[in-house]
């Protein structure tokens, strides 16, 4: 097999190779049997019909097949004798199988060639101060208080500003159509309560009835209703008020095992720096990102680009699967979405080929005990047993991203024990 290497760019290849023709006829010849053995072919019993009849028949089949059979072979071949990972199935074009000929194409593919990292000891980090003060801490169990607050029942007064009521409510547009909703929930104050709704329910008594016109501005949200009066008529079925837990050490006990109000504090004040000290390692690991993406050398082929943002659309339209929302229902420009992802995406790949590069310099190996952990600790939060865990990588090619993954967290570390870190 002869195959010609040349360089389109520092990343880009073409491989021009050419399959013997021996090589070439005994293929056909193989499959030209395979194709006599099932064909059904008038005036031959089966599996007697001669090999040019066959040939003649099936030739387009059968070229296809070959060249199918041939052609990956022979650039895993080439590929490995000179020693290129190419990143993404590479392109394979012109491609001229003939019987008494050798087989000819070309492949084109991206890989990543060596380069030197740099001196590692010239990156500088900055890791911000966690402080978290009593604001903070004051702030998140008002936060706390609001998600605890209950609706009570109120008797014996009418509505006022806040309530939540539930009512009979009939509805009478400008065309005289009128539709009737039984035990709706309003909320005085709410933003799509129609303007003036609020005001005439003020004063009504569980048990009342209160009609009313509002008249909707020339500017309403709404367009159908600009410029319109709709005829109310409301009946008050019953009044709720939201109550809100007093801080204290009763509310403390509701929330967990606390003794008190002061345990309740200091385990908020824990929490927040936890989420703080996170926050500020995931801000140094961001800006070590940026920098390590700017020491590469050349262009960052776009087939892996293309893949990082392939990636994070998927991510996304899973979130919103998980939110209830129909990513095809959701309204989103997909191609500015794609766009907007371009520059992240490039960063993100630039910094990972420095992060392999790194590792296959020192070198770091990843063992298959770590690779079992791994398994272990995203089944414990998927809820899935390790094995299934595997098995399903296994079959997806998966195994190898959960070892590139564990690769690169080893050369961050690596790099994090090199850089100058100023805030420690």
């Amino acid at each position: 097999m002869k195959a010609e290497l040349v360089d389109v760019n520092e990343t880009r290849k073409n491989l021009t190779i050419e399959i013997p023709r021996d090589v070439v006829d005994a293929e056909i010849e193989r499959v030209a049997r395979d194709y006599s053995r099932k064909a059904r072919i008038p005036g031959f019993r089966p599996g007697k019909a001669p090999a040019r009849v066959i040939k003649q028949r099936f030739r387009d089949q059968i070229l296809h097949d070959v060249a199918h059979e041939l052609v990956p072979s022979a650039i895993d071949e080439a590929m490995r004798e000179r020693g290129l990972e190419p990143v993404d199935t590479p392109d394979v074009r012109d491609v001229n199988v003939e019987e008494g000929s050798a087989l000819t194409f070309t492949a084109s593919f991206d890989t990543v060639p060596a380069f030197e990292p740099g001196d590692l000891s010239t990156i500088s980090l900055r890791r911000p101060r966690v402080a978290i003060d009593d604001q903070a801490v004051s702030d998140a169990l008002t936060r706390l208080r609001e998600r605890a607050a209950r609706f009570e029942p109120v008797e014996g007064r009418g509505v006022i500003e806040a309530d939540t009521l539930t009512v009979d409510l009939e509805r009478k547009d400008p065309d005289g159509k009128v539709d009737r909703h039984t035990d709706v929930p309003v909320t005085l104050g709410a933003k799509a309560n129609p303007p003036g709704f609020d005001e005439q329910l003020l004063g009504v008594e569980i048990g009342g009835r209160k009609s009313f016109t509002i008249q909707y501005p020339a500017d309403y949200a709404i367009t159908e209703l600009q410029n319109t009066s709709v005829d109310y008529s409301v009946t008050v079925k019953g009044i709720k008020r939201r109550v809100v837990p007093e801080l204290d050490d009763e509310f403390a006990k509701d929330l967990g095992s606390f003794e008190n109000l002061d345990g309740l504090r200091a385990r908020v004040r824990e929490d927040l720096e936890h989420e703080a000290r996170h926050a500020a390692e995931r801000e140094v690991r961001g800006e070590l990102m940026k920098q390590l993406a700017s020491r590469v050398p050349f262009e960052v082929p776009a087939a892996l680009v293309e893949r990082e943002i392939d990636r994070r659309l998927e991510e996304f339209a899973r979130r919103l699967l998980d939110q209830n929302v129909d990513p095809r229902q959701a309204g989103i420009d997909w191609n500015a979405f794609r766009e907007s992802q371009q520059a992240p995406a490039r960063d993100a790949v630039a910094s990972a080929i420095v992060l392999d590069e790194i590792a296959r310099r020192e070198p770091l190996q990843v063992t298959e005990d770590e690779v079992e952990s791994e398994i272990a600790r995203y089944g414990e939060r998927t809820g899935r047993a390790a094995a299934a865990v595997r098995a399903t990588l296994e079959k997806e090619g998966g195994l190898s991203r959960v070892y590139a993954g564990l690769r690169r967290e080893k050369s961050i570390d690596f790099v994090m024990t090199r850089a100058t870190i100023a805030g420690e």
